[in-house]
């Protein structure tokens, strides 16, 4: 096997499977491995952690076929560490790899091929397929992502819902104190139903470059793929029933509040700087008689913050407690000048968090106990 590439070239797409690679975790070492295997004039750099795999095709018009696999990390980080704009060649022999440039030279032990883990595939032709534009989707998933669990307990709440309904794919996480959803991709005319494990997601995330103007996405009944110009992720999903969330969304807020959104971000934040001994608890209460909207923190041992903001209409009085860092996390994510806060006056149902006259996304941060 040989390979000639542009150094650039190879530590990009050396950078973005090497983060798959198990490392520690693997209970098979040659998972620490990335598999270089060249046919034709397509080279591929492929790991996985079993759950997960990652093939990244390396463009070049110099190279010879071959197969091994060599330790993933300590090549991404030579390969880095090489002088940038310079001609690198890979070749392999007997399992040992020598990567060399025009003053520097190294080789690597690798270990034969036959050893590594079949590869994950999906038949392109029984897949239901999306397409979204690269912004359209990095921006969804961001917003959604935040509210899934860490909790392995609970293995349906630690991914990301693609689902469809009246021919809209929307995507939603939870983590049972929090929701969030994003109206994705409308119009679509195949369904699914699947849940795509959150650390899949970032990892896609992450592999997102510049020159990506579009993401493919390919589901079967068991995997996904994500398809970012010469990148691939394949992701095992979630073998677990995802929650009816639509039943959470309250239909009708008696209490329904325009607020700007800067205004709301800095109330939150003062009042949160007093309750970090009790959890994050903030309290939020309209008062019609003044017209406000105010936040405040349940007295502690460091002394108490109100805070408020002047409203166009209060039409109760009402008061309802969350958690401030949940109220922040979904503010960070909205983007408009003005959100909707929407809540009930007897503060047992969740707030409902909208930017103001788009209905696209939805954060829902249910109520603490008092």
């Amino acid at each position: 096997m040989e390979i000639e590439v542009e150094q650039s070239k190879l530590a990009k797409a050396l950078n973005v499977v090497s983060r798959v690679a198990a490392g520690a975790r693997a209970t098979l070492p040659i998972l620490n491995n990335v598999l270089i295997r060249v046919d034709g004039k397509k080279v591929m750099l492929t790991t996985t952690n079993l759950d997960m795999a990652v093939v990244d095709y390396l463009p070049t018009s110099k190279c010879k076929d071959g197969v091994v696999t060599v330790p993933a990390r300590l090549l991404a980080e030579f390969v880095s560490n090489l002088p940038k704009g310079e001609i690198v060649k890979l070749s392999a022999k007997d399992n040992k790899v020598t990567i060399s440039t025009k003053n520097y030279s190294s080789t690597i032990n690798g270990t034969s091929a036959d050893e590594y883990p079949e590869l994950p595939d999906i038949d392109e032709k029984k897949a239901v397929i999306y397409r979204v534009g690269i912004d359209e989707f990095r921006a969804g998933v961001s917003e959604v992502i935040l509210a899934a669990s860490n909790d392995m307990t609970r293995p349906a709440l630690t991914g990301v819902y693609f689902n469809t309904y009246k021919d809209t794919l929307y995507i939603a996480a939870t983590d049972g104190y929090r929701l969030a959803e994003k109206r994705f991709i409308n119009g679509v005319k195949s369904s699914v139903a699947a849940i795509v494990p959150a650390v899949s997601l970032q990892e896609v995330l992450r592999s997102v470059s510049e020159d990506i103007e579009e993401v493919e996405i390919l589901f079967d009944e068991a995997q996904v793929r994500f398809r970012l110009g010469e990148t691939e992720i394949t992701s095992k999903l979630i073998d677990s029933s995802y929650p009816d969330y639509r039943q959470l969304i309250p239909k009708d807020a008696t209490i329904n509040l325009e607020l700007s959104r800067s205004e709301l971000a800095r109330v939150v934040k003062l009042a949160a700087l007093f309750s970090r001994n009790t959890g994050g608890s903030v309290v939020c209460e309209t008062k019609k008689e003044t017209g406000t909207f105010s936040v405040h923190t349940v007295v502690n041992e460091l002394g108490e913050n109100d805070s408020e903001i002047k409203v166009d209409k209060v039409e109760n009085d009402a008061k309802i407690v969350l958690n401030a860092r949940y109220v922040m996390d979904a503010l960070n994510v909205l983007s408009g000048d003005k959100v909707e806060f929407n809540f009930s006056e007897n503060g047992t149902m969740p707030v409902v968090m909208r930017n103001v006259g788009n209905v696209d996304y939805t954060h829902l941060i249910m109520p603490l106990k008092v």
